[in-house]
């Protein structure tokens, strides 16, 4: 796999584009090529942060960069010289979570949003003149009117007048600077600031079938740079949320909680549409640099590629329905004719019939190098990617029988391969496979497989029956379908044991919870790489709600700096009880219910832009500010940063790997690449910002950092992410408790803090 060429080809390849196609815009081509990319290395470590770096972003044309920290400084570095020009003390009482510099202002305006809810803005002509350590200047513009963290900061191409500021309260502000400066403090008396774009503070769905209720604590937001009319957003679960600006309501006020506007479109795999998990929430949200594509990152989950408009009709698109839908039996009697054909296709007057021809040759044997790694229980990983190649880099060219085969290979290794989701990604293979041969004893046992994985085993036995059907002989089939059959029994009586026991009451109250208890929810198979079955109890976990008081007193102790002594009260009470509804947090207090909790109006399920790309390898679930983004002007390739110290690279179009690098001691949180040049700057937990160019002598998929060279073998760092991601606790208390204390673990009796952990 390591000798197989990306897709956007080799040098001589460039040149002969160049010289056949004068449009072509070469320099973009160029910027990121494969080979440029499998020789970055880091060329220098900027110092000039306390702090963690939690935000860099480049100036329009390249020559500033200019990042946030921890230490409550804004720094503005010069490309060129790679040295610090500006270190201003913002002001800012806590972490600087996002800066930009405001468009068409000579990049003299910047912005900054911070963990002390405030947004503000920085003339940089007032240092002209001045030293670096001579860097407090009052802020061009202070607004006060967020009641959380502000996360996410957004411009508009060719605007200088409006900033966009995305919070966890639940609301996305808009400050126009030609009607104001400033505003008074959130719950001030003369708290009326009408500057709320976005309302979603009742916004945040559990599931796709579930109306929206909750706040939705927006953790990232993006504007369209061709068409700035929409707006993406994404916060505290599964969704991002696609606006156009035209069609939102008027601007409002905090002091009138509106229910959540219709928005274009959503944005979810479907495999996480209808799973509930309160801990899963977006991290990021950024439109490709085509803006026909967006690109999405989970905590706790994987990188989503997904299209802004899906051709009507597609299987992009899908409601709730579908989701059970995919997961039962239903007999299909469509079928596509299974034969491989190739095109006698001319271009430029000469016939491509050979090239085809060698394009199938290349795919047959990739397809074979799968099923050699399948046969030999092997090698996974380079299975799935030899069938991504085939799949997703040339699918549309090859006939569907091999498609078919090359599907069913896939989902066999997915399966064996067992990363989070495997099973999933396996089940839509197996549904595009019987789309192409409804009789696929091949697919139908896979899937049968898949949803035995998932604790459908009923679903499970369904298919296996199927399969049986098609060969009533087989031992190994029979013997699969006795097997669910145990699983099924086995899970009955287990049940019937449980409401015997009254286990669920005896959960509740007869039982002391411990702390892990109460912060972690343990599911059945804590081995497995795989996701379990989903606790049959959910709906106690639904209906838990939790208030909590900290104390922290130091009075007459010497304690360990890096140790939060205190105590936790907890009161629990049921979710709707009437002493519970007044008081809330955030300047919610004594306000009427908001018209989203309005149950006479049944709600309709949306309907959701589904994944067509997935990129796995990192792990991402240490902090909540953790990027994914598109490399280059053409946005061929995406990276993602890691809990791990690492950041990933990979192919847009197809998710194959393409480079791991060595950024952090501990999270690289920020990737951001320069406007024209193959040059990348990432920073995280340590107080420096990496800047990374194409100096490797050689190309490679591995690359040595600043915390020296990386181990020989690549699946080692990948399938340690993968058991990071894949332990099996899911937290069910809100994140915003977590953070309170901003903890790396949570173990019985100590918290220990880990700074930057949740920030």
């Amino acid at each position: 796999m390591e000798t197989l060429c990306f897709h956007d080809g080799n040098i001589t390849d460039l040149i002969n584009r160049r010289t056949l196609d004068v449009r072509n815009d070469f320099n973009s081509d160029l910027q990121m090529h494969s080979s440029l990319v499998r020789r970055l290395s880091l060329e220098r470590e900027l110092e000039g942060h306390n702090g963690c770096v939690n935000s860099v972003a480049w100036n329009s044309t390249g020559s500033l960069l200019i990042s946030g920290s921890d230490d409550t400084r804004l720094n503005v570095w010069s490309y060129s010289s790679r040295k610090l020009l500006h270190s201003i003390e913002t002001g800012h009482a806590t972490n600087i979570f996002c800066t930009k510099f405001i468009p068409e202002t000579s990049d003299e305006l910047v912005a900054s949003g911070a963990g002390d809810a405030e947004v503000r803005l920085f003339n940089l002509s007032r240092l002209n003149g001045r030293g670096l350590e001579e860097n407090v200047i009052s802020p061009s513009a202070l607004f006060q009117c967020h009641t959380n963290r502000v996360k996410k900061l957004a411009v508009e191409v060719g605007n200088p007048n409006v900033v966009w500021s995305a919070s966890e309260d639940g609301t996305l502000r808009q400050h126009d600077l030609r009607e104001g400066v400033s505003c008074p403090p959130a719950g001030s008396s003369d708290q009326e600031c009408r500057n709320i774009l976005l309302d979603l503070r009742c916004g945040a769905k559990k599931s796709l079938a579930d109306p929206p209720k909750q706040s939705l604590a927006l953790k990232s937001c993006d504007i369209s740079s061709t068409r700035p009319h929409l707006l993406l957003v994404g916060g505290s679960d599964a969704f991002a949320r696609l606006y156009d600006r035209r069609m939102l309501p008027p601007l409002s006020s905090s002091q009138t909680k509106l229910p959540p506007p219709p928005c274009v479109n959503y944005f979810c795999p479907m495999h996480l549409s209808d799973c509930g998990h309160s801990s899963l929430y977006l991290t990021h949200v950024t439109f490709g640099t085509n803006r026909e594509e967006v690109l999405i990152s989970y905590s706790g989950e994987h990188v989503y590629l997904m299209d802004v408009n899906p051709a009507p009709g597609s299987e992009m698109r899908y409601t709730s329905g579908d989701v059970s839908k995919l997961m039962s039996f239903n007999p299909m009697t469509s079928r596509v004719e299974l034969h491989s054909h190739v095109s006698g296709v001319f271009f430029n007057g000469f016939p491509v019939r050979n090239r085809v021809a060698a394009k199938l040759d290349k795919c047959r044997k990739l397809v074979q190098i799968a099923e050699k790694s399948l046969k030999e229980g092997t090698n996974f990983y380079y299975g799935v990617e030899a069938c991504n190649e085939v799949l997703d880099g040339h699918g549309h060219e090859i006939g569907p029988t091999l498609v078919h085969e090359c599907l069913c290979i896939r989902a066999a290794l997915l399966l064996k391969r067992k990363w989070k989701n495997d099973a999933y990604m396996a089940m839509r293979d197996c549904h595009r496979a019987r789309k192409i041969n409804p009789s696929s004893f091949r697919a139908l046992i896979c899937m049968s497989e898949a949803l035995s994985m998932l604790g459908k085993h009923e679903e499970a036995l369904e298919f296996a029956d199927a399969a049986r059907s098609l060969a009533p002989s087989d031992f190994e089939v029979g013997e699969k379908v006795d097997n669910i059959k145990k699983h099924i029994a086995a899970e009955v009586e287990k049940a019937k044991k449980e409401n015997d026991r009254g286990s669920k009451s005896e959960y509740r109250a007869g039982r002391v919870l411990s702390l892990s208890d109460i912060i972690y929810r343990h599911e059945g198979n804590g081995d497995a790489l795989q996701d379990g079955p989903e606790r049959e109890d959910s709906d106690f976990d639904e209906e838990l709600e939790l208030d909590f008081e900290t104390s922290v007193s130091d009075e007459g102790h010497d304690f360990d700096s890096n140790v939060l002594h205190g105590s936790l009260n907890f009161r629990i009470h049921m979710r709707g009880d009437s002493a519970t509804e007044t008081g809330r947090p955030n300047g919610a207090s004594g306000l009427p219910t908001p018209a989203c909790q309005n149950n006479k109006v049944p709600h309709q399920p949306e309907t959701v832009t589904d994944m067509k790309q997935r990129y796995v390898g990192h792990c991402n679930t240490g902090t909540d500010i953790k990027q994914a983004s598109f490399l280059g002007q053409k946005g061929e390739y995406v990276a993602s940063g890691s809990d791990d110290g690492r950041w990933f690279i990979w192919e847009k179009r197809t998710g194959r790997l393409l480079k791991m690098l060595h950024g952090d001691e501990a999270v690289v949180n920020c990737i951001q690449c320069h406007p024209f040049d193959c040059v990348v700057a990432t920073s995280g937990i340590d107080s420096t910002i990496k800047i990374w160019t194409p100096s490797a002598s050689v190309p490679s998929i591995v690359a040595g950092g600043s915390a020296g060279p990386e181990p020989p073998n690549v699946l080692d760092a990948m399938e340690g992410n993968q058991r990071r991601l894949c332990r099996a606790r899911e937290t069910f208390l809100p994140f915003e408790f977590l953070e309170r204390f901003r903890m790396h673990e949570f173990t019985e009796g100590s918290l220990h803090p880990f700074e930057c952990t949740q920030s």
